[in-house]
């Protein structure tokens, strides 16, 4: 017998397409509402555009880590959910194909993707994270030439305070330009130009010169007269602010940008201090939690994607849905927890799942071992009488209420003749 047959490539065809729809989908709706805040933190700050697609790639690792789960639960979810609804099961079923076997694909995509995560969250995502972090650091200082904005004051070195009223050509050419410089003898330099530029100095990095044309200077000197000098070009060197450099990757208990190496030597290290042994261990958990839970998902998806007989209930689609995601936010916050010391790392994360494995379990044990067993039967009979409940009130509301028959305008008795 072949160890990938033709049903085997069918359900890869199944189980692919909806796999890749929702990770493209996932992905693309995190990165957009990150890509909106990116760029209003980017226009505040005078910052170059294309700084936001560079923190968004950084971002990738951290987005595809969540992704790669759904979009693999939900693939498996809908591929089996299509073969159950158009009988194909039944079929595969009554010729002898036990669920075992036809969990042979979605097990080597767990598996693959497992080691994919794996790859992610253990050494990408930190290095990731940390060049977010400095791309962050890097634009609000200005190291990364944020521009000077157009019709306010911009104050340099605290001695310089530049103003322009126009800007064209992407930066390169300003018009309306205002300075004025201070030295620490107290003279006072007010100058106006038409136009100007600034210009980069090979020597001396830390050093720019506007270049001015056409323009005024009012010089101000303490006990003298001011005097005005007219120009037709005139080089004004500006001195940088001095940028602190940005800190090294881990510091300031930054555990999550350490790779799973370094997590290792840092959480059972005795010598360091027990906080940092303490939230190193956390974090590796963590991880290699959320790896491992991957394993469990191919059997999750089965057990809520057969609907019950006669029925096309989607409910398991939903359930699903939120079990994964509340899963993932109780490892989140038992990670902090763990992290602050108040509970063991091993309970706190392995615990959760532990309880969620043999839950996982016993659901795909009622799917494929007892006949007619359901994973949620109850909750799918109570969600049947909700909504067929929901749908009398609906129909009563359409229909209006009931009106009796008009019985007519009544007549009085007459008197019989022989009263």
């Amino acid at each position: 017998m072949k160890f990938f047959s033709a049903i085997d490539r069918y359900i890869l065809r199944l189980v692919l397409v909806p796999m890749l729809g929702v990770f493209v989908l996932a992905a693309s709706l995190l990165m957009l509402d990150k890509m909106l805040r990116l760029f209003d933190f980017v226009a505040a700050a005078g910052g170059p555009v294309g700084i936001v697609f560079k923190m968004l790639a950084n971002l990738l690792p951290e987005y595809a880590s969540l992704a790669i789960p759904l979009g693999l639960m939900l693939g498996i979810l809908l591929a089996f959910r299509k073969l159950a609804t158009s009988s194909e099961l039944d079929v595969m079923r009554a010729v002898g194909l036990s669920y075992t076997r036809l969990l042979r694909v979605p097990y080597i995509l767990a598996l693959t993707l497992a080691l994919l995560n794996f790859t992610i969250v253990g050494y990408l995502q930190p290095l990731a994270r940390y060049y977010y972090e400095q791309l962050d650091y890097e634009l609000k200082s200005g190291a990364l030439g944020a521009a000077i904005k157009v019709g306010e004051f911009t104050t340099l070195k605290d001695r310089v305070a530049l103003r322009i009223e126009q800007s064209q050509d992407d930066g390169r050419r300003l018009i309306g330009i205002f300075a004025r410089v201070a030295d620490k003898k107290g003279q006072v330099l007010s100058i106006s130009a038409k136009e100007g530029s600034f210009l980069a100095l090979r020597n001396a990095p830390d050093t720019i010169i506007l270049r001015l044309s056409e323009g005024q200077i009012i010089q101000d000197v303490p006990g003298e007269l001011p005097r005005v000098l007219s120009f037709t070009r005139h080089d004004l060197p500006i001195d940088l602010p001095a940028i602190e450099r940005f800190r090294t990757r881990g510091a300031n208990g930054e555990q999550r940008e350490y790779l799973l190496p370094q997590l290792l030597s840092i959480g059972w290290n005795k010598s360091l201090p027990k906080a940092q042994r303490v939230s190193s261990q956390a974090d590796f958990n963590f991880r290699m939690v959320e790896v491992m839970m991957m394993l469990l998902l191919p059997l999750l998806a089965v057990s809520l994607a057969i609907p019950p007989k006669r029925s096309t209930s989607s409910l398991g689609l939903f359930v699903s849905i939120v079990m994964v995601v509340a899963y993932h936010k109780v490892n989140q916050y038992a990670a902090d927890v763990a992290a602050l010391g108040k509970v063991s790392p091993l309970l706190g994360l392995w615990g959760p799942f532990l309880v969620l494995a043999a839950l996982i379990l016993w659901m795909y044990y009622r799917v494929a071992y007892v006949p007619g067993g359901q994973a949620i039967g109850w909750l799918e009979k109570g969600f049947e009488t909700v909504a067929k409940r929901f749908k009398m009130l609906l129909r009563r509301h359409r229909k209006g209420p009931i009106m009796l028959p008009d019985p007519g305008p009544q007549t009085s008795a007459q008197p019989s003749e022989g009263a």
